[in-house]
């Protein structure tokens, strides 16, 4: 048995879990700045969309219910409201950092680059054996 190829095989095992693994940071509660940032945004974002969402449903029931002098100014005021809520919404979405991929095209590109790995890796372990060669590969 070829040693070459062997070690070859026992140095990538013994460097992938290094290159899949996080960064270390101190333990504590509170989340890395980046972190703290996406989610910040993400939960203003979220907050934002909720408040939209209750506007537009008082709107809709103000606009059900009996028309009369009280209800226009009210419904003047949550438009007003709804129209802020909107701009604010946007800004806090064109101010998210963009993403090159998403999470599901992250984990696609992850898994392809694993049978690609696993692919260069069986091809070097079996090395020079004299043995009737793959007949698709």
């Amino acid at each position: 048995m070829r040693q070459g190829p062997l070690s070859l095989l026992l140095a990538a095992l013994y460097v992938a879990p290094a290159l899949h693994a996080e960064e270390a940071r101190p333990l504590s509660l509170e989340p890395a700045p980046a972190e703290a940032a996406a989610d910040d945004s993400a939960g203003r974002i979220a907050t934002l969309q909720q408040q939209l969402a209750d506007s537009q449903r008082h709107i809709e029931e103000l606009q059900a219910a009996a028309p009369g002098e009280r209800e226009s100014a009210q419904i003047s005021r949550l438009r007003q409201e709804n129209q802020r809520l909107k701009l604010q919404l946007k800004q806090a979405q064109a101010a998210q950092p963009p993403r090159l991929l998403s999470e599901q095209q992250q984990w696609f590109a992850i898994g392809g680059g694993s049978v690609l790995i696993a692919f260069v890796v069986g091809r070097l372990s079996a090395g020079g054996r004299n043995r009737r060669r793959s007949e698709w590969v």
